[in-house]
């Protein structure tokens, strides 16, 4: 056998065996406990990332962990295939978006078979694949069917050069973020999917999650944000110029502080507002502070910052209480999507109200106070918004209530007068699935001049995307495909045309963990399987991800269960969101102001005596260079490290033994070449370790090990012991730690000449491997069969340390004399303590200390220490 290791015909090798033997093709078994770990299916974007390594091994490890424990396990993969990234791909490239996805999927799926994950390819899907894609649109009709589904106009951002509808994120100071074009915001048609009609369910049923992260469910909480108020309206006479009551003559807003309606000075609607438009129609500068609104951000973050600015529409509405007038005002930072598109403006107890009213000089009308508290009009006090120990003044008969009082008295009073009452509302939002994008699912809907929006008859799904468009940036191509948008309206049989809007990308994402668990019927979205399969027992990914598709997902679970598919209510009972990775960053300015980024491999280290970087130099030149500091592996700033390259220096067990040894799964991981090289060394040791023994013959344990062997074998079995306590906790990198701590010991029994020691080895190595198989699998699968362990590491049993091996016949005391440390011996645990003083005091180290003097007093710590007093 080859004394050097060469991993690249372990992993090779190993590879083809669990291909040949179908090792981790998953079937429904109810003879044993099932196993369903899924990490985030990855875009395929080209080439897989540090991240996504890191990420995969994870959930492998756990994979590996359960079949070896008997589990049934499921590991599948997929790819997140439709998306904006592709079109802008295809633009450069001036190639179709399917040709670069599905030549990604093959590179990717390449090399996520080099780095032997156990993964179930027999249910490998796309999420752009027909036979996926059906089903989203299959699902869609359902729920256009119950009202979950609907049609609706919706403010969206507008790039009048892409044509487009950009997301939040994607506008900049007002622009596009590809084109520069200022954005308008736009009213078009759009479908949403209902989900605050689950939001009570959403919230609550994060109690079943006790294998969350705390912060991810609180994360969840606070999206979902319930908040109990009082919905009223303020009255007015405000025609359209047909002459009918705009909004029948009310103008409503929510509030959970109806306690301060007393104090309220003005309103604030948003830009889109009718009673805006309405002002606007004769008043030139209203309507360009309205445009200008238009194109500001809508995203919370942007709105919480920035400038608050405002205009006077010269309407008035009433009080819904006193009847006095109330002016109304175009505030920018009032979202019409957000709420009633209009609010109750009271400065004395809002800080962004406060600052409104200084700024435009408006009213303000202290009506809460609080013992011992000072009102002033020039600066804002936190007292001013607090609710607890505050009660009502200057608000007539709501005067010395307390906050609760007051809101029960408020909303009674309003409720009497048919303008509003008690409400529970929800920061959520319902879900906008339309994007004006191509390369995604078709919205399942034809347009009939006749009929109006007609479904698309379930015979004639899916409606396939065409794949051979090459967007050019100049707006969605399916509305230049006349063999796409012309059809025959599936009721009355004349020309109609089809939707060329496409489901946002969260769609996909939402419901394969369901299909991955089915047996990919043509004839329905799940079948039996994926109750067998369902919940995913271990879910793996980002904390980016936290919100948004944990709670689509958890939602399209939901209402796959409403509909009758499914049996759960939750799709991942455990949680795990792993950290990211992180590498040096190296830049500096160039000559006309910009930064140059440079990969860490360009560059040589400069450190102070600690060993601290200080900064940096070009290998090429030597010149100086800035260092930035730790940050996250991205190909903007040149730090990634590319897992291919790694694996044909190193390996794919090197890959990941490195990833699960260098931090605790949910924390971030520092980049270190040096922990690669060792991680390597280590692998090295276990093959040269391995390579010794098959040239000897096994031997069985004797009854009774004594000596430096039964310390070493106990050793050895406590690091298990501890390891496998690890491993439930999933603290990966104790656990690979605990795998270099076996090898030390069997490398010192190696060295033994006690007959035993071979018996003592073999045992201890066959554990070491059936460890440290999680981790790195191509070793310890080669080496198991070469040491006729067994023809498959995964059908061994998963080692447990013997009891008999941890019990501690002996046990090692420090020696002193007169306090001070001279040696130290092992003594029988049984030993009695006149015995322990006598072998004491015989030891040579000790022996010359006496002529000094005679034993005075033996002090005897059990189990730990002696301590010799010579007088």
């Amino acid at each position: 056998m080859q004394q050097q290791y060469p991993f690249k015909d372990v992993e090779q090798q190993a590879q083809q065996h669990w291909d040949s033997q179908l090792s981790f093709q998953a079937k429904a078994d109810s003879q044993k406990p099932k196993y369903y770990c899924l990490s985030m299916f990855p875009y395929p974007s080209g080439k897989l990332h540090m991240g996504h390594v890191r990420n995969y091994t994870i959930g492998d490890v756990l994979s590996r962990y359960h079949h070896m424990k008997g589990f049934n396990v499921l590991q599948p993969m997929g790819w997140d295939a439709f998306g904006l990234p592709a079109e802008n791909a295809a633009i450069q490239n001036n190639v179709p978006p399917a040709q670069w996805t599905y030549d990604n999927i093959a590179y990717m799926r390449k090399q996520l078979k080099s780095l032997g994950f156990a993964i179930d390819w027999e249910r490998e899907l796309a999420t752009c694949q027909p036979e996926y894609y059906k089903w989203n649109q299959w699902l869609f009709l359902r729920m256009l069917e119950k009202g979950i589904a609907y049609k609706k106009t919706q403010v969206v951002n507008w790039d009048p050069v892409d044509q487009t509808v950009l997301a939040n994120e994607q506008v900049i100071d007002g622009r596009g973020w590809r084109t520069g074009a200022v954005v308008e915001k736009r009213e078009i048609p759009g479908y949403y999917l209902h989900i605050t009609g689950y939001a009570q369910q959403l919230l609550d049923d994060l109690d079943k999650l006790p294998g969350w992260p705390e912060r991810v469910k609180t994360m969840q909480a606070n999206w979902i944000g319930r908040s109990v108020g009082v919905r009223f309206a303020f009255t007015h006479d405000i025609k359209h110029n047909n002459g009918a009551l705009i909004d029948d003559g009310k103008l409503w807003v929510f509030t959970t502080r109806a306690d301060t309606i007393m104090g309220v000075t003005f309103c604030a609607v948003a830009a889109e507002h009718p009673l805006a438009t309405h002002a606007a129609q004769h008043n030139p500068a209203l309507q360009a502070f309205i445009e200008k609104c238009k194109q500001g951000s809508v995203m919370e973050a942007d709105m919480a910052t920035m400038e608050k600015e405002g205009m006077d529409t010269g309407l008035l509405v009433n009080h819904p209480l006193t009847g006095e007038p109330v002016p109304v005002w175009v505030g920018n930072y009032v979202l019409m999507t957000y709420g009633e598109g209009a609010v109750m403006a009271v400065p004395a107890h809002d800080e962004r109200d406060f600052g409104f009213a200084k700024k435009y000089q408006l009213p303000i009308k202290q009506v809460i106070s609080v013992h011992d508290q000072s009102f002033d009009l020039n600066s804002w006090q936190e007292w001013y918004g607090d609710k607890v120990k505050s009660v009502c003044i200057h608000s007539g008969k709501y005067n010395d209530l307390s906050y609760t009082q007051a809101i029960d008295a408020v909303a009674a009073d309003l409720e009497t007068k048919g303008l509003g009452g008690k409400q529970t509302n929800w920061r959520l939002r319902d879900w906008g699935v339309s994007r004006q994008r191509y390369w995604g699912c078709p919205i399942p809907i034809i347009h009939c001049d006749h009929c109006g929006d007609v479904p698309v008859p379930d015979d004639q799904l899916p409606v396939k995307l065409p794949e051979d468009c090459v967007p050019d940036g100049s707006g969605n191509p399916l509305n230049k495909r006349d063999d796409f948008v012309n059809c025959s309206c599936p009721t009355c049989g004349q020309p109609a045309k089809r939707e060329t809007d496409t489901m946002d990308t969260f769609v996909d994402s939402s419901w394969y963990y369901a299909r991955y668990a089915s047996g990919f019927s043509d004839t329905a979205m799940v079948d039996a399987q994926t109750n067998h399969w369902m919940p995913v027992d271990q879910y793996i990914g980002g904390i980016e991800h936290a919100i948004l598709h944990l709670l689509y997902s958890r939602f399209w679970s939901k209402v796959m269960r409403d509909l009758g598919l499914v049996n759960y209510d939750e799709p991942f009972a455990n949680l795990l969101t792993q950290g990211m990775v992180l590498n040096h960053i190296f830049s500096r300015r160039t000559a006309k102001g910009g930064i140059e980024y440079f990969a860490p491999e360009e560059v040589t280290l400069v450190q102070d005596s600690h060993g601290k970087v200080t900064g940096a130099k070009l290998i090429k030149d030597g010149s100086a260079i800035d260092y930035q500091g730790i940050g996250t592996m991205s190909k903007s700033k040149r730090n990634g490290v590319d897992p291919q390259s790694l694996i044909e220096q190193y390996g794919a067990d090197t890959a990941r033994f490195f990833m699960m040894f260098a931090a605790p799964p949910e924390q971030t991981l520092e980049w270190s070449d040096s922990g690669v090289e060792g991680s390597h060394r280590f692998l090295k040791r276990v093959w040269n370790f391995g390579v010794g023994l098959s040239e000897l013959k096994p031997t069985d344990l004797p009854n009774k090990l004594t000596g430096e062997l039964a310390n070493h074998r106990r050793e050895i079995h406590s690091v298990l012991k501890q390891a496998n306590i690890d491993l439930a906790k999933l603290q990966f990198n104790t656990v690979a730690s605990a795998c270099m701590k076996m090898l030390n010991t069997l490398e010192k029994v190696q060295k033994e000449t006690e007959k035993d020691w071979q018996a003592v080895a073999f045992e201890g190595y066959s554990m070491l491997l059936r460890l440290l198989s999680p981790i790195a699998p191509h070793i310890a699968q080669v080496m198991w069969q070469r040491l006729n362990l067994g023809a498959d590491i995964l059908s061994a049993k998963w080692p447990e340390p013997a009891n008999a091996a941890l019990v501690q016949d002996e046990v090692e005391y420090v020696v002193q004399v007169n306090g001070k440390l001279r040696g130290s011996i092992s003594i029988p645990k049984s030993m009695a303590k006149e015995q322990i003083e006598a072998t004491a005091v015989n030891q040579d180290f000790v022996q010359k200390f006496l002529n000094e003097g005679s034993v005075k007093k033996i002090i005897v710590v059990p189990n730990k220490l002696i301590n010799i007093v010579v007088a």
